[in-house]
């Protein structure tokens, strides 16, 4: 493996220990380990955004457990989906996945798959949430800053000459 043997642990609380995790990633080769304390379900993950920030081509992350690198299904294969996209292989020694493998490789075509998929279902149930609205004759997105009388006025003072930061 060429680049840095990096890895990531995490626990929900001050009360668990990371010793565990550290254990692991140590005696699969990681030499530098960045560390969460933290609930997964919060999006906001110092060390996480650490490591990502970090990681550089030819590097390769390796964690205890997939969950360990997202709040939810959908973010672990997000974030494995970009680490991948900037060259970075993924390695979980609980589910023996190592991305740098074919079969690795496989499983990570699905994982693209899957966000891909969930991506779309989003997309879908969000545009029949507007139309449902809109056929309800209720307002959707953001909301007008402007009545129609202030619009009027502010074309008429710039048909006067006056700049738009001016208006």
């Amino acid at each position: 493996m060429n680049g840095h043997r990096l890895g990531y642990v995490r626990v929900s609380t001050s009360k668990q220990t990371t010793d565990q995790q550290r254990d692991a990633l140590e005696a699969a080769g990681v030499t530098r380990i960045f560390e969460d304390v933290i609930s997964g379900s919060k999006s906001d993950r110092p060390g996480l955004k650490a490591l990502l920030d970090f990681a550089r081509d030819g590097d390769t992350i390796t964690v205890v457990a997939l969950d360990r690198l997202g709040r939810s299904m959908t973010h672990v294969i997000l974030t494995i989906e970009e680490l991948q996209s900037r060259g970075i292989l993924v390695r979980s020694l609980r589910e023996c996945v190592d991305f740098s493998q074919p079969v690795g490789r496989m499983l990570a075509g699905i994982f693209a798959a899957l966000a891909e998929y969930e991506r779309t279902l989003i997309r879908e149930r969000a545009e029949a949430a507007r139309e449902a609205a809109r056929a309800r004759g209720k307002q959707t997105g953001r909301p007008r800053a402007l009545d129609k009388a202030k619009v009027e006025q502010a074309w008429r003072l710039r048909e006067a000459g006056f700049t738009p930061s001016e208006i």
